[in-house]
């Protein structure tokens, strides 16, 4: 039995690097996918809002699909799904085939998401010990390869419809295999199968509201980061750059290596210790007067909001409600989070000022601490 959840683990974290494999493949097409579509920057904004809807709208039948087919067959289905969908936005003639295209892109990204992170849950559970944060950390890994092979066939000049093409099938298919290999778990006889849609368990909206902290901090720093630099304290776009990557870097780091600290000091010393090391990061950003303190405080944010959204996966999974339904109502008010974040970080630089945008960042990440303590109730979760 050992051996069999090891290999689960090791298959569920290839999951997750396939997941973000799929979002990096995109992100770095979305130039050439704008010129394809004929659409403004304006109307690729609003396009870009479809995702997150999707997510939102799909994430909670991702539970009710666990219940019906069990574990493994409900992951290696939505997983496809998603892998597949990549193909959709390249192929996208005008707005209103992108916006659709992007919102069931959206929708199966949610839906995997919260299966795998289900499993993933159970997969600690047994193991006695954090992996959570580590396999987010392995997602972050998959977005850089996915990345870096979408940079690659950009300077090919490779269209998005063959890229997205070539690594959707080459994703499916590793997909698949490794789907094999995780824990097929299955609800008890006498356990009612989840609501079609229903409002997230009062569990998870307390936990929801550390992974909306966090996750407003993420979206914060990765879109406006570069131009706080660049605005605020007028520096070259080679520098301004630099701070999303430091941002990207240390956060990557912190997952992959933050389960170690989990298990030494406990979930909720961890995130209170988090809260604190964003929020000095914060401070450190509104009052720095050269990019150099500003790039060392977006690092200190990465770090700090590295583990937040694992652990508070993690927490959903283990309320003792149905672990899908109560992760996707985490993951729903965490799409919230990364849905609004940027639009509200810009309407207040556009009311006052960039700087005061970024206070607001820094007032939400001390949430981490405040909120920390709900992720300390752990029950055991359901077992096949």
């Amino acid at each position: 039995m050992a051996d069999l959840v090891q290999r689960s683990r090791y298959a569920v974290a290839a999951v997750f690097c396939v997941h973000g494999a799929v979002t990096g493949s995109f992100a770095t097409r979305v130039p050439w996918i704008q010129e394809h579509s004929g659409v403004s920057a304006g109307q690729l904004g609003l396009a870009l809002a479809f995702p997150a809807l999707g997510a939102a709208l799909m994430m909670p039948l991702a539970a009710r699909i666990s219940h019906a087919f069990g574990t493994r067959n409900a992951l290696r289905g939505l997983l496809a799904l998603w892998t597949l969908a990549l193909v959709l936005p390249s192929l996208s003639p005008n707005l209103l085939t992108l916006c659709a295209s992007l919102l069931v892109y959206g929708g199966t990204a949610g839906m995997a998401d919260v299966a795998m992170n289900a499993l993933g849950v159970e997969v600690e559970h047994r193991l006695d010990k954090s992996i959570m944060s580590g396999l987010h950390g392995l997602w972050s890994v998959g977005a850089l390869i996915g990345s870096a092979a979408g940079t690659v066939a950009a300077h090919a000049e490779l269209s998005a419809q063959i890229h997205h093409a070539l690594a959707a099938a080459v994703l499916t298919v590793i997909g698949v295999v490794v789907c094999q290999f995780v824990l097929n778990v299955h609800p008890s006889d006498d356990e009612e199968p989840p609501a079609r849609f229903a409002l997230p368990p009062r569990s998870a909206l307390l936990i929801g509201a550390v992974g909306f902290c966090a996750v407003f901090a993420e979206g914060a720093s990765l879109d406006w980061s570069a131009v706080y630099l660049r605005d605020v304290l007028d520096s070259s776009a080679g520098v301004a750059a630099g701070a999303t990557t430091g941002f990207t870097l240390t956060m990557a780091i912190a997952r992959i290596t933050g389960d170690a600290v989990i298990d030494r000091i406990g979930a909720v010393r961890t995130v209170r210790w988090s809260g604190v090391i964003a929020t000095a990061g914060g401070v450190l950003v509104v009052v720095a007067p050269h990019p150099v303190l500003a790039m060392a405080g977006f690092g200190l944010i990465g770090i700090g909001i590295a583990v937040a959204v694992p652990l508070a996966f993690a927490a959903a999974g283990h309320t003792g409600a149905n672990a899908s339904h109560a992760i996707a109502g985490v993951a729903t008010i965490t799409y919230a989070s990364g849905l609004v974040a940027p639009s509200i970080i810009g309407g207040i630089a556009q009311a006052s000022s960039l700087t005061m945008s970024f206070l607001v960042v820094t007032v939400l990440a001390t949430g981490l601490a405040i909120f920390a303590p709900v992720l300390g109730t752990r029950t055991r979760s359901r077992v096949s």
